[in-house]
């Protein structure tokens, strides 16, 4: 089909303006100023906002293997709701990605069941270096490495290993930064002080910033030592923000990180209400680091936002500290946090739109998305700025169903969401006739 989006207003590098965008054969053929075309469907965005679709780097789907707690049909669509329309997924699903035959299965899935675009990272781990090197960086949004505890084999803490991998492998390496020494040290410690009945409040002493500090810095040492391309995940301390560089553009940085929502918006004092709802890794610390990451996103040493969204079932949440698994659901409504801190004034629309669509793009290469504009493929969400809502168990479209945000009111909701020119959702309604693409990169 084709579209016209009448009136809307258009936010992208930098910049907001009004006027038109016409859709046709998946793309953006025209946008900007007065656009009177004929279209199969015309919508009127008059009092919207349009932006890029969100390109969210950091999810686990958990689809294969543990689709009890979420999906590949489930989660692009919570996704979708929320203006997300990329996602790249993470290796730990049950079996791993650690070979080429795991990774393809994984598309062939996608392929079948995702309503957003989609991608996946191949898994590093101990032993799977020649597997790993057979990744094509056309079509695979780079390598995952767990430097920190993790699901199955995909703790990589072996330094010769680390060191063939940072040396040998010529794309984007992720990293998940955590000491692992420093996390078993403090896990015992308290064990041996509470047994298994550890407060969940302890959990950013368990999981400190000096653990982060320590990975971080030593997956920088090795990237500036091999002159590698590496993105450090989820940013939680004031600590690591001085490892990165503002003084260059994106374009030419080789060290880039990224600054995940829930950390930004929650601090440790949140665990006393929401208990392990927040219990996530890196863990979410206290006012002093959360409060100094904004400052850090702002000026450009955190380059991306994105959402970690890693879904449990509220059965498994509801276990003692060491046994309740450690992760968030995010996805759906990362674009309502970041309304929510615009409007207090903390950060601006152009700015919220440079870091969830347009950088998340030049970090990772996408081809032909991340931008409003002629000849890019049409990705856009339109929003409400104005409409207040609050999240309930019906409008949350998780397979976990339940949100740390439930019975929250939000002030700005997504009213529609093009995926690759398809006008995948509309006012809270899925139109799943046609299903999201493979991203291809640069």
């Amino acid at each position: 089909m084709s579209f016209l989006i009448k009136n809307a207003k258009i936010i992208n590098r930098g910049k907001i303006t009004s006027g038109d965008i016409y859709i046709q054969n998946g793309r953006i053929e025209q946008i900007g100023g007065v656009i009177n075309r004929p279209a199969d469907r015309e919508i009127n965005a008059e009092g919207k906002y349009a932006m890029p679709g969100i390109i969210d780097d950091q999810v686990h789907f958990r689809d294969p293997g543990l689709t009890h707690k979420a999906d590949l049909y489930t989660e692009p669509r919570a996704a979708v709701a929320g203006g997300v329309t990329s996602f790249m997924e993470m290796p730990n699903t049950v079996p791993n990605a650690l070979t080429q035959e795991l990774l393809e299965d994984k598309y062939q899935m996608a392929a079948q069941k995702s309503l957003a675009n989609f991608s996946f990272f191949m898994g590093a781990g101990n032993d799977n270096l020649e597997e790993v090197l057979k990744t094509n960086a056309r079509d695979v949004c780079g390598i995952k490495i767990f430097m920190g505890s993790s699901t199955g084999n995909m703790l990589v803490d072996n330094p010769v290993t680390l060191d063939q991998l940072f040396s040998q492998v010529p794309m984007l390496i992720a990293t998940h930064c955590e000491d692992e020494d420093t996390v078993r040290k403090n896990s015992a410690a308290y064990k041996k002080h509470y047994g298994e009945n550890v407060p969940v409040e302890y959990h950013p002493q368990i999981r400190n910033a000096a653990g982060c500090f320590i990975s971080s810095s030593m997956a920088i040492d090795l990237a500036k030592k091999h002159d590698t391309r590496l993105h450090i995940l989820h940013i939680s301390t004031r600590d690591e923000l001085d490892l990165f560089r503002n003084d260059i553009p994106l374009s030419e940085k080789r060290i880039t990180s990224e600054l995940c929502v829930h950390h930004l918006y929650f601090n440790s004092d949140d665990y006393y209400t929401r208990g392990t709802q927040i219990k996530c890794n890196p863990a979410i610390k206290d006012e002093s680091h959360r409060s100094a990451l904004l400052p850090a996103l702002l000026d450009d040493r955190l380059d991306i936002i994105a959402t970690d969204h890693a879904p449990h079932t509220w059965a498994e949440k509801q276990n003692s500290y060491f046994k309740a698994p450690s992760g968030v659901p995010l996805v759906q409504h990362s674009l309502n946090v970041m309304l929510e801190i615009h409007q207090r004034g903390e950060i601006s629309l152009e700015k919220i739109v440079e870091k969830m669509c347009h950088a998340p793009a030049e970090c990772f290469k996408v081809d032909s998305r991340g931008y409003l504009e002629e000849g890019m493929f049409a990705d856009i969400a339109l929003f409400d700025l104005g409409e207040k809502w609050t999240v309930k168990k019906d409008n949350i479209h998780y397979k976990c169903n339940w949100s740390p945000f439930e019975n929250h009111e939000f002030e700005g909701k997504v009213t529609h969401t093009f995926v690759s020119g398809h006008l995948a959702y509309e006012n809270g309604v899925f139109n799943e006739n046609k299903k999201g693409e493979r991203l291809l990169f640069k």
